[in-house]
């Protein structure tokens, strides 16, 4: 279906704003859910990372916001901070064609000068739920005049453990707003919050783009735990890659990496929930400016992030779950271009790695070093 966003009802001072990013079709969860949201209906999304979701919500969320009000009118909330500082970048540059007032409002982040924000106007705020209910708590947001709620990334604030937190947020609004619902995943739990909440909400699938992993050149390296390090280090200096992510199962495995890898002499990062949140900050804009080659992280620091330029993406632990292992090289191999990607399995890793062959209808190559 050719549509361009005119057609979907966005203004024309929107459209020239995208067009300087480079934006300038819509990509299909766009297409399939615009209209509806700036229309006012409930709307649950399946869409993952690099399906363009976030302007799917915050295109139409601009459309309908009133500058001329002073109340708060739509509240993003997100499972991680990374995914905050996103989403409030994206935002950022729509306010060029409309002056909106956006507070983004996450943990590790002085709280003094979010309140100081906050006895502003503010139109748009986007949050993680820790930090928001501090907000609600200290009675300095008031979302009984909300429009528009946004769960982000609704399967991940459910597996870190933030119902009660969403259902705390949910009754301080209005009943009357219209709620959003997007996931990467649609699994039994997402469904059981989303429609505790929402009115006869629209079900939007953005298929996940079978070319993102048709353009991955796919490999598994077989080793063992105490030669996997040594391992990965003769696949880096083959590969020589641009920008790569390396994968960890946990903080404690990316930081001994971490500390390995700078003795060996690599340019590389670590990106864990441990760090504090100005560090990571400085640290996503210098591997997003191409200043760092090598980022080395867990799933939940890495969840959402989309990061364009990076080359090889490097499993060093094979990842929890199929699904895990298809979000994370989906990172690579974007917008038409070939990705990389390579997983370092020990023998105790065989069945996982059965379960992520069999999801893939692939059999991946093994690759010799």
């Amino acid at each position: 279906m050719k549509m361009n966003f005119k057609e979907l009802g966005i203004s024309e001072d929107i459209i020239n704003t995208l067009k300087k990013t480079g934006i300038t079709e819509p990509t299909v969860i766009q297409k399939e859910s615009i209209r509806f949201i700036k229309n006012g209906r409930d709307i649950i999304a399946e869409a993952q990372t690099g399906t363009g979701k976030t302007l799917a919500f915050l295109l139409p969320i601009f459309e309908n916001i009133s500058v001329n009000s002073s109340a708060i009118q739509a509240l993003i909330v997100t499972p991680t901070r990374e995914l905050a500082i996103q989403i409030t970048e994206e935002a950022m540059k729509l306010k060029e064609a409309k002056d909106i007032n956006i507070l983004a409002a996450y943990g590790g982040k002085d709280i003094g000068s979010q309140m100081k924000k906050l006895k502003g106007s503010i139109h748009l705020i986007i949050a993680t739920p820790g930090r928001l209910l501090d907000h609600l708590a200290r009675k300095t947001i008031n979302l009984m005049n909300l429009k528009t709620l946004v769960l982000d990334e609704a399967d991940q604030i459910l597996l870190m453990g933030f119902k009660n937190d969403i259902e705390n947020i949910i009754k301080e609004t209005s009943k009357k707003r219209q709620t959003l619902c997007f996931s990467a995943t649609m699994n039994a739990e997402v469904k059981k919050l989303a429609y505790r909440y929402m009115k006869d909400p629209l079900i939007v699938t953005a298929k996940k783009e079978k070319i993102t992993l048709d353009n991955i050149k796919q490999y598994v390296v077989e080793t063992t735990d105490r030669q996997k390090q040594d391992a990965l280090c003769s696949v880096l200096d083959e590969d020589k890659p641009f920008m790569a992510i390396i994968f960890c199962r946990t903080k404690r495995r990316v930081d001994d990496l971490e500390v390995d890898l700078y003795r060996r002499g690599y340019d590389c990062v670590k990106l864990h929930s441990d760090i504090i949140q100005s560090k990571r900050e400085r640290i996503m804009k210098s591997f997003r400016n191409g200043d760092i080659q090598y980022l080395i992280a867990t799933d939940v620091a890495a969840r959402g992030l989309d990061i364009s330029g990076v080359s090889h993406i490097y499993n060093y632990d094979i990842p929890e779950s199929a699904e895990s292992y298809i979000h994370r090289i989906g990172r690579t191999g974007r917008a038409g271009e070939y990705g990389y990607t390579c997983m370092f399995i020990d023998p105790k890793n065989k069945r996982e790695l059965e379960e992520i062959e069999k999801a893939i209808k692939f059999k991946i190559q093994r690759r010799y070093i």
